[in-house]
């Protein structure tokens, strides 16, 4: 009886020892959501940013502009709307802001090559290549390979330091160009400057074609979302009106707005999925 008694507490001290002593911080693995939110941020240049700032940030705007919207037009269902749209508005701005810096980004990865093959044939280590960006390179990513050059200087260790500025970086792109000089850093090989010259060429070209493509739906993408925008004005209009503000309080206003905010959503989602050009992942964060 003792000794089943002794394995029952086991059992349970077991069971509960996750909740009892959860794992340090350092090594637990933050989910999927969180990571992604990470990289957007550091994608569209706010690493100082921390995720509970930007919580913070939309909680105060959904408050705000529900706030507002309800002082102007008392319809609590828009109101409602209004906070909800204003609650994901700081993380919409930084996915554009993401998008943005990644289109910029991808025009100037082939300058950043051009340079590591001038630099390599030059005689130069590679690791002193890739430092030599922080002075040289495209203005756009000089901060990032400055900040890998006061690590390596720091530590000496290539790989840690490469990793820091994927991270950094959290580009494709980026990671293909850094994982291809890790490589040869690794193994060795006298086929770098050909590997790097073909890979510019090839992000050249792949720029070129995605800016001709976007150049040619941008109207087409302008006047959809016109197109989504324009009943939400409307609505608001009316509901300046205090007969048209009473009908919409009603239960079957209620309903009627909801309902017209379902088929915005699902076209306007439909119309970004159709627009959407294919993104390359990032296969070597």
């Amino acid at each position: 009886m003792v000794a089943l008694g002794m394995l029952l507490g086991l059992g349970l001290d077991l069971a509960l020892s996750p909740f009892l002593w959860p794992a340090a911080r350092g090594t637990a693995t933050p989910p999927r959501l969180v990571r992604l939110v990470r990289e957007r941020l550091a994608q569209a240049g706010l690493q100082a940013v921390s995720l509970p700032a930007l919580v913070v940030a939309s909680a105060l705007a959904a408050v705000s502009a529900a706030a507002l919207v309800f002082a102007i037009v008392p319809v609590l269902s828009i109101a409602a709307i209004t906070g909800a749209a204003a609650l994901v508005l700081p993380f919409s701005i930084v996915g554009w802001r993401a998008n943005i810096r990644r289109s910029q980004a991808r025009v100037i990865w082939p300058d950043v090559v051009d340079h590591l093959v001038s630099a390599v044939r030059s005689g130069l280590a590679l690791p002193d290549s890739v430092v030599t960006l922080a002075h040289t390179g495209p203005p756009h990513t000089r901060d990032n390979f400055a900040a890998f050059e006061r690590e390596y200087r720091a530590t000496g260790n290539f790989a840690l330091s490469i990793d820091g500025l994927k991270s950094r970086l959290a580009d494709p792109i980026a990671d293909r160009i850094l994982e291809t000089l890790r490589m040869s850093r690794e193994v060795g090989g006298s086929e770098l400057t050909t590997v790097l010259r073909n890979l510019a060429a090839y992000l050249r070209a792949e720029a070129a074609i995605r800016s001709e493509v976007e150049a040619r739906q941008s109207w087409v993408m302008n006047a959809a979302k016109l197109g989504v925008a324009s009943p939400w004005v409307i609505l608001l209009l009316l509901s300046t009106r205090p007969e048209a503000a009473a009908a919409y309080n009603t239960p079957a206003g209620v309903v009627l707005i909801v309902a017209g905010l379902a088929v915005t959503s699902m076209a306007y989602r439909a119309m970004l999925a159709l627009a959407r050009l294919p993104e390359e992942h990032r296969w070597f964060s």
